[in-house]
């Protein structure tokens, strides 16, 4: 009794596990990619060709151009805009049948390929980009030949469409060849690039230049800089340098090539003027040069003026003031006032004078 409430129980719970696993199935929906202009065909589950359906997209009527046939959604001539989560009910309870996750893209084209070493000898590395989006996931494969072997491909954690590759030898003479392979639900697509190991050795921009201006010396400059910290050996592949520089106002450069110096002296630079600097790197015997470094700004050295010296003895100057015109409503000055006696002897004087007079 005991084994056949057992098997009874078995049959139960297998029956609960078929149903929620197709209950599930309906639930979740499916992935359908689809080329755009091209017209797409939704199946509803495994209903049969008799089978009377309606569909909604994102939870609402589907009002893109459209037709049913059966079981199937059929759209016309699909864009970005028919991307969506679909569904299909079969009719007349409603029930839902299916789920469909659609995705509309394009296959990849041929990426774009470039690689390069900045770490030489260490190694290498290549990236890629599509020229045009594909607007659904796409992954790339890659694979590096040398002299007839692959070698270990080290994906970048920063860059997703970048590798490392470590050099095998040095001074080879083999060519590498670089597959890199352009996969998506659409289709595929791939390019293959081939190098010599000079042709693509370029270092970095140098770094921390800087331009200081010479005491007293109005139109020279002091340019300093490093060799760039990812060029791993310096002492047995050393760098040779690229220095350019202008003033603000000018439009034109002027260049200095250097050896394995990190320093130089402008001492053709304009007195008072603003002057932009930069930098590049080149191995001294392969490869090309590298990009310019940051900008940097220096003005070479202002001479204050000599301010004049006071002299000892001043001449005076004797200040000279300048009274105001009076206007027509201000009063006139008044004549200074004479003297008593003054008066006395101008009426006296003719008298005087006629008494004289009659005597002679």
């Amino acid at each position: 009794m005991a084994n056949l409430v057992t098997s009874l129980c078995c049959v139960v719970l297998a029956a609960v596990v078929v149903a929620y696993a197709q209950r599930r199935s309906q639930l979740v929906a499916r992935n359908q990619y689809e080329r755009m202009g091209s017209d797409v065909t939704m199946q509803c589950g495994s209903l049969d060709n008799e089978a009377s359906v309606s569909w909604k997209v994102n939870g609402t009527d589907v009002k893109a151009q459209h037709r049913l046939a059966g079981p199937r959604l059929i759209l016309t001539e699909v864009d970005l805009g028919h991307n969506g989560l679909y569904s299909c009910f079969q009719n007349p309870n409603g029930e839902r049948r299916d789920t469909i996750l659609l995705h509309i893209g394009i296959p990849p084209r041929e990426p774009t390929v470039t690689c390069r070493s900045n770490t030489y000898p260490r190694g290498f590395y290549c990236s890629w980009h599509q020229l045009h989006s594909t607007y659904i996931p796409t992954a790339f494969e890659v694979d590096v030949q040398h002299n007839q072997r692959s070698l270990e491909v080290q994906k970048d954690s920063v860059h997703k469409n970048r590798c490392h590759v470590r050099f095998p030898e040095v001074f080879s003479s083999f060519p590498y060849y670089v597959n890199v392979t352009a996969v998506n639900a659409l289709g595929k697509a791939f390019t293959i690039i081939s190098f010599e190991e000079s042709s693509i050795v370029k270092p970095d921009p140098p770094e921390r230049v800087t331009a200081t201006p010479i005491r007293d010396n109005p139109r020279r400059l002091e340019v300093t800089w490093y060799s760039p910290s990812t060029w791993p050996d310096i002492d047995s592949f050393p760098l040779k340098y690229f220095l350019r520089y202008r003033p603000l106002i000018r439009e034109q450069w002027q260049h200095v090539e250097l050896s394995d110096s990190t320093f130089h002296t402008i001492t053709d630079a304009y007195a008072g003027k603003e002057y932009i600097i930069q930098v590049a790197a080149k191995d001294t015997e392969i490869g090309t040069w590298s990009d310019w470094s940051v900008a940097v700004h220096a003005t070479p050295w202002i001479v204050n003026p000599v301010p004049s010296t006071p002299t000892t003895e001043v001449d005076f100057v004797p200040e000279t003031r300048t009274s105001p015109i009076p206007s027509s409503k201000a009063p006139q000055k008044a004549e200074p006032p004479v003297g008593r006696a003054a008066r006395l002897l101008t009426f006296v004087s003719p008298l005087l004078l006629g008494m004289l007079l009659l005597f002679v």
